[in-house]
């Protein structure tokens, strides 16, 4: 058993310049993680297994990161029960609205919560992901609140 609350996955090692915003998200708020490359395409057995093994390794939440045909978190979300939440990926070809159309047009009855693409969505990605967790881990739900106040404070009452 694995036991961290957030599995952080993408479909190739290219991808882990993106996620690596979603990781250093989950530091801050001090979450545990814990990373994959798992490619929908390339390693379609290691897709299986984990998405099949997600709950009962201790995760409570995927981050999926995916490029171009971006399968990678909807076929985890047809296998697991867990939250998925989706992270388009910035691609050449497409400058990621590929990416983004391909895991926001989910079928009905199996969803994923995309973020934006690219580095603020994998950013954004931490922050649903604590948000799902603070429901039920009140340690979670302190850091969070305490970030986000800190996020208000920072911001400027008039432009310097």
């Amino acid at each position: 058993m694995i036991n961290k609350d957030i599995a952080v996955i993408m479909g190739s090692e290219s991808d882990y310049s993106t996620m690596i915003y979603a990781a250093n998200m989950l530091k801050v708020l001090e979450i545990s993680y814990d990373m994959f490359i798992i490619s929908a395409h390339r390693t379609p057995d290691r897709l299986f297994n984990f998405a099949r093994s997600a709950q009962a390794n201790g995760f409570k939440v995927v981050i999926a990161g995916a490029g171009g045909a971006a399968h990678l978190p909807g076929m985890v979300a047809s296998l697991t029960y867990l939250p998925v939440i989706g992270v388009p990926i910035q691609s050449k070809q497409l400058n990621g609205l590929d990416s983004l159309l391909s895991i926001v047009q989910m079928p009905k009855g199996v969803p994923v919560a995309t973020m934006s693409i690219g580095e603020s969505g994998a950013y954004n990605a931490a922050i649903a992901a604590a948000s799902i967790l603070s429901i039920s881990d009140n340690n979670i739900a302190n850091k969070l609140k305490r970030w986000r106040d800190q996020q208000t404070i920072e911001v400027a009452e008039k432009p310097a």
